[in-house]
């Protein structure tokens, strides 16, 4: 990932929006559909992202217009918190 990292440039100020699946003892419902708990920027939606309980990140993502090779439009939690550690970098 260092090469894509590289060449890479992410636009942190692209609209985003935070979405949270419904759970149930922890875990996402799969018959529910997540809602939008905020909308700001890309930067914003990782900060807001970061400052949840890491127990409960699993039920968290980030929606946002792709950014290939590094962005996709819907940021999983793995995704998210990789982000936000080369945020500085990017």
């Amino acid at each position: 990932m260092g090469d894509v990292v590289a060449d890479s440039k992410v636009d942190f100020g692209a609209l985003a929006a935070l979405y949270k699946w419904p759970s149930l003892a922890n875990q996402r419902r799969p018959d529910r559909e997540s809602y939008q708990v905020s909308e700001g920027t890309l930067d914003e939606c990782i900060s807001a992202f970061m400052e949840k309980p890491a127990a409960t990140r699993h039920l968290y993502e980030i929606r946002t217009a792709p950014q290939p090779p590094l962005v996709t439009e819907i940021l999983s939690p793995e995704h998210v918190i990789e982000l936000s550690r080369l945020r500085e970098f990017l």
